[in-house]
C-alpha cells in the first residue's frame, strides 16, 4: 500500500512539475541514467520513458552503462559518470553491498542519487539509519510482490499441486531475490506444492537449461518452474523442451522483450510477468528533477505489472507492455 500511495504521489509530482517547465528554472540540468546493463529491452525501454521525461521537462539526459549486468564494470562507469558532475545521478546498481561506497562518492560530491529498479542495502532510504540509506528514493516494480504473482499464476498453471522450483541469477541481486522471497511467500499458502532448492545459474541460460534437467532426472513429478529474470525463464524453458516435457513442465517467466510473443506462442513459455520499465523511467527524471527544483519526492515509487499468457499476448492492451528492442 505504501507503494501504490506513493505512486499517486508522483503523478502528483509530474503534473505539477510539467504544467510549466519552462517558467521553472533557467538553468539547464542533466540528469545521468546509469542503467544495469545497455543492451537489454528492460533498460532500453526505461531510457525511452525517461527520454520522454526530459524531452517533456527541458532537462538533458545522459544515458551510460556497462554492456553486462556486473559491477565489476558498472563501477568504472558510475566513477566517470560522477566525474562529469551532472545535477542528479538515477542508478540500477548491480550489487546491493557492491555499490554502496561507489555511489557514497556521487553523494558526498553534491550529486543527489535515485536508484532505479534495484536497490542499496535495504531499499528503504532518508531513515538515518544504515549505511545505505542515502539515496533520495527508490523507483522500481514492487518484486516481492511480482514473484508471488508469479506463484499465483504458476500454481494455477500446475492445479495447484506438483513440485516447482526457482531458477535465478545469484544471490545479492536485490530484485531477484525479492521476487524469490515473493514466490516463497505466496507458495506456502499453496499446502499441495512442494518448493524444491533454488538453483542459481549466474545469468547464464545454457546453465539454466543442464539446470532444469538435472532437477528433472532427480524429481521426475516436476510440474513447474519461475525462471526470477529472463535468461533464467528461457533457460530452464529449454531445459523443459530437451528433456520432452513442454506443455507437462509449466514456466513462468518474468520480464517481457518482444520475443516472449513467439515464446509464448509455441508453448515454450507459459506466462510472463511484464514490469513496467517506461514508467520507471519517467518517474526518476520527474522524481530528480522535482527535487533540483526544490520539490519534496516520495521515498519509494512503485510501478506495476501486466500478466501475459496465450490468451491475452495479442490484445493490444497487453502487448503495449512488452519491452522494446
Amino acid at each position: 500500500m505504501r507503494k501504490i500511495v506513493a505512486a499517486f504521489a508522483a503523478l502528483a509530482i509530474s503534473a505539477t512539475v510539467l504544467i510549466a517547465p519552462a517558467q521553472a528554472q533557467d538553468k539547464k540540468y542533466t540528469i545521468a541514467l546509469v542503467p544495469g546493463l545497455t543492451t537489454d529491452g528492460f533498460y532500453i525501454t526505461m531510457r525511452k520513458g525517461a527520454q520522454a521525461a526530459a524531452d517533456a521537462l527541458g532537462v538533458n539526459l545522459v544515458f551510460q552503462g556497462a554492456p553486462d549486468f556486473n559491477p565489476v564494470t558498472q563501477v568504472p562507469v558510475l566513477d566517470a559518470v560522477i566525474a562529469k558532475k551532472p545535477d542528479a545521478i538515477l542508478i540500477a546498481p548491480t550489487d546491493k553491498v557492491q555499490l554502496v561506497e561507489p555511489l557514497r562518492k556521487a553523494n558526498d560530491a553534491g550529486i543527489p542519487v535515485i536508484t532505479v529498479d534495484t536497490f542499496i542495502g535495504s531499499g528503504v532510504y532518508q531513515t538515518g539509519a544504515g549505511d545505505a540509506d542515502f539515496p533520495l528514493a527508490y523507483i522500481a516494480s514492487d518484486n516481492v510482490l511480482g514473484g508471488e504473482i508469479a506463484a499465483r499464476a504458476l500454481a494455477t498453471a500446475i492445479g495447484d499441486k506438483g513440485k516447482v522450483y526457482v531458477s535465478n541469477v545469484k544471490p545479492g541481486i536485490s530484485t531477484t531475490d525479492q521476487r524469490e522471497e515473493g514466490f516463497k511467500k505466496e507458495m506456502a499458502k499453496h499446502t499441495g506444492i512442494t518448493v524444491l532448492e533454488t538453483q542459481f545459474n549466474d545469468d547464464d541460460a545454457n546453465k539454466a537449461a543442464s539446470q532444469l534437467q538435472a532437477v528433472f532426472a532427480r524429481n521426475p513429478d516436476l510440474v513447474g518452474v519461475f525462471g526470477a529474470n529472463l535468461f533464467s525463464a528461457l533457460g530452464a524453458a529449454n531445459g523443459v523442451k530437451q528433456a520432452g516435457q513442454s506443455g507437462t513442465v509449466k514456466v513462468v517467466a518474468f520480464d517481457a522483450p518482444t520475443s516472449i510473443v513467439d515464446n509464448i506462442n509455441t508453448g515454450l513459455v507459459d506466462v510472463a510477468i511484464a514490469q513496467h520499465p517506461a514508467e520507471i523511467g519517467y518517474f526518476g527524471v520527474v522524481s530528480a528533477y522535482a527535487h533540483l527544483t526544490g520539490h519534496s519526492i516520495p521515498v519509494a515509487i512503485g510501478t506495476g505489472f501486466t500478466i501475459m499468457d496465450k490468451s491475452n499476448i495479442a490484445d493490444p492492451n497487453i502487448s503495449k507492455y512488452l519491452y522494446s528492442e
